[in-house]
C-alpha cells in the first residue's frame, strides 16, 4: 500500500526501478482511486517491468495477459475443461440411466437430462485464464494488460467491461464479480490507436527514452562494474544513436544488453573495431547497422568534441520530435 507519492518512488527504488516524480504520481493516483494505467511509449523504455515491479512493492500477485492479434474472449477469460466433463459423465453413467429410466420419449429423456446441466457448467469445470484469474482471487493482484494494442478492436471493446465495473459474464454461469480489484496496468507500444472508450477509463502514462543523466543512473544500478569513461561514452553514443533516422530506435533494454557485452569482451572503451563488433546487440535491423557504420568515425568522434564540422552529405537528423503527452488525461 502506497501512502505517499514519496512512498512510491521509495519502494520502487528498493526495486531496482529508477521512477520520476510523473509515474509516482501516476502509480500513487492508480491504487488510490482504483483505476487502471495505460502506459503508452516505445518499446524497451520499462513500460512492462515498471507494472512488475509495482506488484512486487506492493506485494501484489502478478498476472499476466500477452495480447496478440487474434486473442479472443475464450483465451483471456475461461475455458471449459471438456475432459474433466467427459470423465465426470462417465462415472454418473449409472446416475443418467436412473434420471432417465421411466422417460416414453426421446424428448422426455433429453429434457430430464437437460436439467442436470447446471452440474456440468459450473465452476468446478472451468480453466480460468487471465482476466478471470484476476478478478476472481481473493488475495490482493495486478493484472498486466501486455501490449494491448497488438489485440484487435473486438477485444479492446470486451476490456471495456472489466475495465468499467471489474466484473465478465459467463453465459452458462452468470456475471462474475471482482473479490478484491486488482491493480490494472495496460501496456502499449502504440502500434495502433487505443479507442476513447478505453482511454477514458485510464490514467495515462507516456514513458520515453530516457535522457543522458537518467540512462547513466538506470545503468549504474542496473549494470554495476562499468567504469565511468566507459559508461560516459556508451551513454553518449546510445544518445546519439536515437537521433539517427533508423528502423527501431534502441531503447534502456539495448543500452543494458550492450554494457553487459562490452563487460563480457572486456572492453574498456568505445572504440570502431568494438562498436563494429557488437552492433548487432544494440541494431535490429541490417540496414540500421550498416547506416551507422558509414557514419561511424563522425560519431565515435564526438563523443571527443572532434569532426565538428558537418559531413556534406550528414545522415544524422534533428532529433525526432515526440509528442510529449501528459502524465494524466
Amino acid at each position: 500500500m502506497f501512502d505517499s507519492v514519496e512512498k512510491v518512488e521509495t519502494l520502487l527504488g528498493e526495486e531496482k526501478y529508477i521512477c520520476d516524480r510523473k509515474i509516482a504520481t501516476v502509480v500513487f493516483l492508480a491504487e488510490k482511486l482504483e483505476k487502471p494505467v495505460l502506459v503508452e511509449g516505445p518499446a524497451g523504455v520499462g513500460k512492462t517491468e515498471l507494472a512488475k515491479v509495482v506488484a512486487a512493492a506492493t506485494g501484489r500477485s502478478l498476472v499476466r495477459l500477452q495480447c496478440y492479434e487474434g486473442l479472443d474472449e475464450a483465451k483471456a477469460l475461461y475455458e471449459w475443461e471438456y475432459s474433466k466433463q467427459l470423465l465426470y459423465t462417465q462415472i454418473l453413467k449409472e446416475r443418467f440411466v436412473q434420471v432417465m429410466a421411466g422417460a416414453k420419449t426421446l424428448s422426455e429423456a433429453a429434457e430430464r437430462i437437460g436439467k442436470e446441466d447446471s452440474v456440468f457448467f459450473s465452476e468446478h469445470f472451468i480453466v480460468p485464464r487471465p482476466l478471470l484469474h484476476a478478478i476472481t482471487s481473493e488475495e490482493p493482484s495486478l493484472l498486466l494488460v501486455d501490449e494491448v494494442d497488438k489485440s484487435d478492436p473486438e477485444f479492446e471493446a470486451f476490456l471495456l467491461e472489466v475495465l468499467s465495473d471489474f466484473q465478465v459474464t459467463v453465459p452458462e454461469i452468470g456475471t462474475v464479480r471482482a473479490v478484491r480489484k486488482p491493480l490494472v496496468f495496460l501496456t502499449s507500444n502504440n502500434a495502433r490507436e487505443m479507442s476513447d472508450a478505453l482511454k477514458r477509463r485510464c490514467l495515462h502514462l507516456f514513458i520515453d527514452y530516457p535522457n543522458e543523466a537518467l540512462e547513466r543512473r538506470i545503468l549504474e544500478m542496473k549494470v554495476p562494474g562499468v567504469n565511468e569513461h566507459l559508461m560516459r561514452d556508451l551513454v553518449g553514443m546510445m544518445q546519439r544513436l536515437r537521433e539517427l533516422d533508423l528502423k527501431k530506435i534502441p531503447s534502456i533494454s539495448e543500452t543494458l544488453d550492450w554494457a553487459r557485452a562490452l563487460l563480457a569482451l572486456n572492453a574498456t572503451d568505445l572504440d570502431e573495431d568494438v562498436v563494429n563488433q557488437t552492433l548487432n546487440v544494440i541494431l535490429k535491423y541490417e540496414g540500421d547497422v550498416r547506416r551507422v557504420q558509414g557514419d561511424l568515425s563522425r560519431l565515435l568522434a564526438r563523443k571527443t568534441g572532434e569532426a565538428k564540422a558537418p559531413a556534406a552529405a550528414p545522415t544524422v537528423v534533428p532529433t525526432r520530435t515526440v509528442a510529449k503527452k501528459g502524465a494524466l488525461h
